[in-house]
């Protein structure tokens, strides 16, 4: 992102649905709304917070992901003559590609208003690396479309065979190298799925309010791939969030006070495979490394400077890899630096907030940005006092991208 970029777009409006979940391959246990119901819900809430009548959409941003298109979401909601629309790939590594495109867009004057979104329901049909109406449990096989027809990385020929059927696989190997080059443990581990599930315990809105977590529970849970037991996974989600970007200057009228997009990027390096790269020098250097360069050199706040962060958690340990990466902590020190507890609130760097991935909700990553959001505005269920920075993270380990949000000055409220 060039100086010109600059905090010239900022997020003025943002909405969701309530969370919800069950267990793949078995019926909701609650009526749930399609997905496209629920892309519309979010949006229109966003659109209201925003003040922004819906006929003044022209761009749309989602995920590759995402099963609602473009031309179903403006005909729906009556939305304007749409001049820009993009997808962005690799789950949960595009969230943030989705705000840093539309703020491209605009301030390339390219549109004027525009919606990012990611909804998410995902009913009976299994999970995504499974093939369509597939059992729940994961099976070894040939590489399957994933739904929305994007079809598994090619790296997966290379990993699938060797029992690395799902993401919480790949990156446990990944883990367990890291836990023995640093000597980090489980209790670092512990440090991050606590400070999430504290924060959800303040957010009514998350899927894991009112459920603490102790050390012990944490413990003595079920192995989901070890060294990840039940509690380094993010919840798998049903819902929808969606935010609205528009000019600067036009932000400062809009009825909530805006929040500036400062700096973003994405970051795919040279020959990274799909999910985890165990094939390249040094396997854990994820791309997040090359997207806190370019999103650093592009910024006038320094990691220091930086009052919260909200990183990409679906699984522990990419937090530790995350801390590292953008420079909270030197190489190999993501574990140590968790201790004290320095990612609740009031410790060093407050991380995720809201609960995060892990325990408010997983939807790619999109919460991430709405409670760095709603940290910048002052009103978050974890208020960091006086909070005027943020650091947004999306999936660690996969082609990626990151912002930073500054609050910004104007707001009717």
């Amino acid at each position: 992102m060039l100086d010109g970029f600059k905090d010239r777009t900022a997020i003025v409006g943002i909405g969701q649905t309530r969370f919800g979940g069950h267990p793949p391959g078995r019926p909701p246990e609650h009526p749930v709304e399609s997905g496209k119901e629920l892309a519309c819900r979010a949006v229109l809430a966003a659109l209201e917070d925003a003040g922004i009548d819906p006929g003044e959409v022209d761009a749309l941003a989602s995920y590759t992901l995402e099963e609602t298109d473009e031309v179903e979401l403006a005909a729906a909601l009556g939305l304007g003559d749409l001049t820009w629309f993009s997808r962005t790939g690799y789950g949960g590594g595009g969230s943030c590609a989705t705000v840093a495109q539309l703020a491209a867009a605009i301030a390339a004057g390219q549109a004027t208003v525009g919606v990012a979104w990611r909804s998410r329901r995902r009913g009976p049909r299994g999970r995504p690396w499974q093939a369509p109406g597939a059992a729940a449990e994961p099976r070894p096989g040939p590489a399957q479309p994933r739904q929305g027809g994007e079809r598994q990385p090619v790296a997966a020929q290379w990993t699938r065979p060797f029992g690395l059927l799902r993401p919480a696989d790949e990156v446990a190997m990944l883990t367990r190298r890291y836990l023995h080059e640093y000597g980090a443990t489980r209790d670092h581990l512990f440090n991050v799925a606590l400070a999430c599930r504290n924060r959800a315990n303040q957010n009514p809105a998350a899927i894991m309010y009112e459920r603490p977590l102790t050390r012990e529970m944490y413990m003595d849970a079920r192995w989901i791939s070890e060294p990840l037991c039940l509690y380094d996974n993010c919840l798998d989600t049903d819902g929808a969030l969606a935010c609205v970007v528009v000019g600067a200057e036009r932000a400062r009228d809009c009825p909530r006070r805006p929040v500036l997009v400062h700096a973003a990027t994405q970051s795919l390096p040279p020959l990274h495979h799909g999910m985890v790269d165990y094939w390249c020098e040094d396997p854990l250097a994820s791309p997040g490394w090359t997207a806190a360069h370019t999103l650093w050199k592009n910024a006038d706040l320094t990691p220091e400077e930086i009052d919260c962060a909200q990183m990409a958690d679906a699984f522990t340990p990419q937090v530790l890899f995350t801390l590292e990466a953008y420079g909270f902590c030197g190489r190999g020190e993501g574990g140590a630096f968790t201790e004290g507890g320095a990612l609740e609130l009031g410790g060093r760097l407050p991380v995720n907030t809201g609960g995060g991935g892990l325990s408010e909700g997983y939807l790619h990553g999109f919460n991430h940005i709405t409670e760095a959001v709603r940290q910048l505005r002052g009103d978050s269920t974890a208020q960091v006092p006086g909070a005027s920075s943020a650091l947004v993270t999306a999936g660690e380990c996969v082609p990626t991208s990151a912002l930073i949000l500054r609050a910004g000055e104007g707001g009717r409220r």
